[in-house]
């Protein structure tokens, strides 16, 4: 469940006359941003943006940008985006990175439905002019690349049959491959890349019936280097994504200082869809609500707009 907590009878003029207001003069109205768009769902954020445009000629995204900063100005960003084109700047930022991290790769290819995917696909064509696949693989090499690449173009079968006897060979299959370590990665490539989720997790359940342990686990002690750190990354967003998230929720509000780029993706992305669950998930493993990490490790008007959008107000 969503923890957006959205109006049905919103009027998309009246909002943007008062965000009109808001940025209106010396020094942005965070407040009232945040109280208009922090309670606004995808499809009522861009009748807001149309609406603006229409009002006063002028993009709203670009005059937020110009209006808020620092990590309000990167979440609000990120969430007046429409979900496709949000997902594809995401992709773009992680593959500029310096320390060439992948996560949000495999967490856009693994998470998203086939149909969600192709939209991020089309999405990226149309804002960096170039695909994402080709990016993906001008900025990887060898297994990793194909791997990635495998992940960003696969189209998946979204339906919940599951073959039995398909589980049981692939998950042999998998562990043979997992045991001759880099030999066979092409193996564990073909089985991620191309079977629907149902099917894979219906695999994974076998694995760990069969060899008394998890595969995410046994990746895990075969190797760390980027390609089964990838391979793993995948296993874990499909296997169970909410749960993958509350430990990325978990890392981002770790010992060493916030990383407020991770802590906004997951609360940007998910609260439309399921952040209520993830929510439950990180009380279940952390005896605390996950409100009440994010306000202590957040401040000011980015954590009244985190809280918001987690259907809080503070």
């Amino acid at each position: 469940m969503a923890t957006l907590v959205a109006p049905h009878n919103h009027s998309p003029v009246e909002d943007a006359e008062s965000l009109g207001k808001a940025v209106k003069g010396w020094g942005a109205d965070g407040k009232a941003i945040i109280s208009i768009l922090g309670h606004r769902n995808a499809a009522q954020r861009t009748q807001i943006r149309e609406a603006y445009q229409n009002l006063f000629q002028e993009d709203l995204i670009k005059r937020l940008e110009s209006e808020l900063s620092g990590d309000l100005e990167r979440a609000m960003y990120r969430w007046i985006l429409e979900p496709a084109e949000r997902e594809a700047l995401l992709a773009n930022i992680a593959l500029k990175r310096d320390d060439k991290s992948y996560q949000v790769i495999v967490e856009i290819s693994c998470v998203l439905s086939p149909e969600e995917l192709f939209a991020v696909r089309r999405a990226y064509h149309n804002r960096f002019k170039r695909s994402m696949e080709e990016d993906v693989a001008a900025n990887t090499s060898g297994h990793l690349r194909q791997l990635l690449v495998g992940l960003v173009s696969s189209f998946r079968y979204g339906g919940s049959e599951i073959n039995a006897r398909l589980a049981q060979s692939e998950a042999d299959a998998l562990h043979e491959a997992i045991k001759k370590k880099n030999e066979s990665n092409e193996e564990i490539i073909r089985i991620l890349t191309t079977r629907s989720k149902t099917q894979l997790v219906a695999t994974f359940n076998r694995y760990r019936d069969d060899h008394g342990i998890a595969i995410t686990k046994k990746l895990s002690d075969e190797g760390s280097d980027e390609f089964h750190m990838a391979a793993n990354l995948a296993i874990s967003c499909i296997n169970d994504h909410k749960k993958y998230y509350e430990k990325v929720l978990r890392n981002a509000m770790g010992s060493v200082g916030t990383d407020e780029e991770a802590l906004t993706r997951v609360i940007v992305t998910r609260a439309e869809k399921d952040l209520k669950e993830i929510k439950d998930v990180y009380y279940k493993r952390n005896s605390v609500h996950l409100e009440h990490a994010v306000a202590k490790e957040t401040s000011g008007e980015y954590k009244k707009f985190l809280l918001t959008l987690m259907g809080k107000e503070d």
